[in-house]
C-alpha cells in the first residue's frame, strides 16, 4: 500500500505541481551539475572522439542522488525533478563537445584563431536556435512525441524501475547487465537494445546499410568480438582492391544521404503544406498542431539566417567574397544548418543513432562544389555541425519527460514539463558556452582537437573535384528511390545513416535482433512490453558501459 502511494507521489501530479526548472533546489543543483556535464564532454570528445549517451547517465545519477539518505536530497526523489536534472547534465555535455568546441576548432586548425570567438557565439546562437525549433515542433506529425526516441525510452525506464520495482526492474537490470557483457564482448548492444522497440523498418534499413559499407570497406564478411577479427569470407573484390582508392565506392555514402535527404525534405515539404483537411483530422493526436510547426520552422530558418549574417559579419567574411557569392552563402548556410537538424532529428528518432557529422560533412562537399573559399566553408560546416545533435539530445530528453508524465494522458501537465524541460536545456547551454569560452584555448594550446574537426580541415585544404561531383550525382539518384519508396518510414534516411556510420558487426547485431524480435512478437504480443525494457536496459548498460571506459581512458590517450 505504501508503495503505491509512493508511486502516486513521486508520479501522478498536476501541470500546476511540476517542478520548476529555476526552483532554488533544482537551479544550484542543475549549474553544479552542468559544470561537470560540460567537463566531461569536453574531455571525452577530445581525449577519445566520443561522447557516450548523456541521457541515461543524466538519469542514473539523478536516481543515485534521490536515494541518499539525506533530508535536502529527498526533494530529488520526485521523478520530474529527476527529469530536469537529467535534462540539464545530458544538455550541458552534448553541447558543449559536439554544439561548441568541436566546430570552434575548425578555423583554428585551419590557422585562424582570431576566428574562434566568432565561431563560438554563432554555434551557441544556433544551438538555442536547434532547440527552440525542436521545442516548438516535438509532437508534431513530424517529430511525434509516441515515436521511438530510443535513448529517451531507456532514461525513462531506468527512472519508472527504481520507482515501481518488482518485475520491470529485474527485467531492466537483466537486460543491463546483457549491456555491459555483450559491449564488453564487442557486440554494439545499444544497437541490439534499439531494434527491440525501434522502428522496424528503419531499423532495417540501417542494419542494411551497415553490413553494406562494412563488406566494401574491409574487402571482406568479418566480425570484430573480443578485439579480434574473425573473417568468415575475405579478398571478395580481389586482393588489389582497396575501398579509399575507388572513388565511386568512397562516395557513396555521401551520394545516397543527398538523394534521400532531398527527398525526405521534400516530404517534409508535402507534409507542412497538405490539405487543410487532413491537418483537421490529425489535429487530436498531437499537442503540437502543423500550423504551428509551420511557423517553427519558418522562423527558425530565418533565424538561422540573421544568425549566418551576425557570424559572417563578425568574423569578416563580406570582405573574402563578392556581394552575390556572400548572399548565396548566407542563405545556403541557414539552408544546411535546419536542413541538417531535420535529417538527423529524423535519424535519431527512428534509431537512436544520429549521422549529426556524416551529415554536415555532405553538406561542406556541396558547399565545395558551389565554389566557397576556405575559410567561408569552414564557418559554414562549423555552424551546420552545431545543429543535429543538440536537437537530438534534446527531443530523447523529452521523450523521457514524456514517458514520466503519462505519454500525453495529461496534455497540460505535458506542456508544461516540456517547458520546464526547455528552459533547463537552455540553462545548460548557457554553462556549456561559459565553460567553453574558459577552457578551449586550454585544450587548443595542447592540440587537442576533436577528431572530427580535423576531418573538417583536412576536407577543406584538399578541395574538390569534378569527378566527386559525378560519383554524388550518380549515387544521389538511387538513394532518393529508396527513400521514396520506404516513405514516411524513412528507410533511404536510414540506410544512408548505416552507409555512413556503420559496420558489418553492427549490421549484423541490428538484423539478428530484429529477427529476434519478430519471432518473439509472434508467438505473443504481450512480449513485445518485454522487449522494450529489455532492450531498455541493454541501451543503458552499453551507455554506462562506453562512459566509463571512455572516463577511465582518459588519463592515457594523448
Amino acid at each position: 500500500m505504501n508503495d503505491n502511494k509512493d508511486l502516486q507521489t513521486e508520479i501522478k501530479i498536476t501541470a500546476s505541481e511540476h517542478p520548476k526548472a529555476f526552483s532554488p533546489h533544482i537551479l544550484i543543483l542543475n549549474l553544479i551539475m552542468c559544470a561537470i556535464g560540460a567537463i566531461i564532454g569536453l574531455e571525452l570528445i577530445v581525449r577519445t572522439g566520443v561522447t557516450p549517451n548523456t541521457s541515461i547517465i543524466g538519469a542514473l545519477f539523478a536516481i543515485i542522488l534521490s536515494r541518499i539518505p539525506i533530508k535536502l536530497l529527498q526533494k530529488y526523489r520526485n521523478v520530474h525533478s529527476q527529469n530536469l536534472i537529467q535534462t540539464a547534465i545530458s544538455g550541458a555535455t552534448f553541447s558543449a563537445a559536439n554544439s561548441l568546441i568541436l566546430p570552434i576548432g575548425i578555423p583554428v586548425l585551419m590557422g585562424h584563431p582570431e576566428l574562434m570567438f566568432p565561431m563560438l557565439i554563432g554555434v551557441f546562437l544556433a544551438t538555442i536556435i536547434d532547440a527552440t525549433i525542436l521545442y516548438k515542433t516535438f509532437d508534431t506529425e513530424m517529430f511525434p512525441a509516441a515515436g521511438a526516441w530510443p535513448p529517451g525510452v531507456a532514461a525513462a525506464e531506468a527512472i519508472l524501475a527504481v520507482v515501481e520495482k518488482g518485475r520491470k526492474a529485474m527485467l531492466l537490470i537483466v537486460g543491463a547487465a546483457g549491456g555491459i557483457v555483450g559491449k564488453w564482448i564487442g557486440i554494439p548492444m545499444d544497437l541490439l537494445g534499439v531494434s527491440w522497440f525501434g522502428d522496424f523498418f528503419a531499423m532495417g534499413a540501417l542494419g542494411a546499410g551497415s553490413i553494406v559499407i562494412g563488406i566494401v570497406k574491409t574487402n571482406a564478411i568479418s566480425l570484430n568480438l573480443f578485439q579480434r577479427d574473425f573473417v568468415i569470407a575475405g579478398n571478395l573484390f580481389g586482393e588489389g582492391y582497396s575501398f579509399d582508392n575507388v572513388a565511386l565506392l568512397k562516395y557513396m555514402p555521401h551520394g545516397i544521404m543527398i538523394g534521400a535527404g532531398i527527398v525526405a525534405l521534400i516530404q517534409v515539404g508535402m507534409m507542412l503544406f497538405k490539405r487543410k483537411g487532413k491537418e483537421a483530422s490529425n489535429a487530436g493526436k498531437f499537442t503540437t498542431s502543423m500550423s504551428q510547426m509551420k511557423q517553427a520552422l519558418g522562423l527558425g530558418y530565418i533565424a538561422y539566417l540573421v544568425v549566418a549574417l551576425l557570424l559572417a559579419v563578425i568574423s569578416g567574411l563580406v570582405t573574402q567574397m563578392s556581394f552575390p557569392q556572400f548572399v548565396l552563402w548566407v542563405i545556403y548556410a541557414a539552408f544546411a544548418a535546419i536542413g541538417s537538424e531535420l535529417i538527423v532529428g529524423i535519424s535519431a528518432m527512428h534509431s537512436g543513432w544520429f549521422p549529426g557529422f556524416a551529415t554536415a560533412l555532405i553538406f561542406l562537399l556541396v558547399g565545395l562544389l558551389l565554389g566557397f573559399p576556405p575559410v567561408p566553408l569552414a564557418l559554414m560546416v562549423g555552424y551546420t555541425s552545431a545543429t543535429g545533435p543538440a536537437f537530438s539530445d534534446m527531443a530523447y530528453d523529452l521523450k523521457c519527460g514524456y514517458i514520466l508524465r503519462g505519454n500525453g494522458a495529461d496534455p497540460e501537465l505535458e506542456k508544461a514539463g516540456r517547458k520546464q524541460q526547455y528552459l533547463s536545456e537552455i540553462l545548460a547551454f548557457t554553462v556549456a558556452f561559459v565553460m567553453v569560452a574558459i577552457l578551449a584555448h586550454k585544450y587548443f594550446d595542447q592540440g587537442l582537437f576533436a577528431p572530427v574537426a580535423q576531418t573538417f580541415a583536412t576536407t577543406i585544404e584538399a578541395g574538390t573535384s569534378s569527378e566527386v561531383a559525378k560519383c554524388l550525382i550518380i549515387w544521389a539518384f538511387p538513394g532518393a528511390l529508396i527513400q521514396f519508396i520506404g516513405g514516411k518510414k524513412q528507410i533511404g534516411i536510414l540506410f544512408a545513416t548505416g552507409l555512413l556510420v556503420g559496420s558489418t558487426v553492427n549490421g549484423v547485431t541490428i538484423i539478428v535482433a530484429l529477427v529476434i524480435r519478430y519471432f518473439i512478437v509472434k508467438a505473443n504480443k504481450n512480449n513485445e512490453q518485454i522487449l522494450t525494457i529489455l532492450g531498455a536496459g541493454a541501451l543503458a548498460g552499453a551507455a554506462l558501459y562506453s562512459f566509463f571506459t571512455a572516463t577511465l581512458a582518459l588519463g592515457k590517450k594523448k
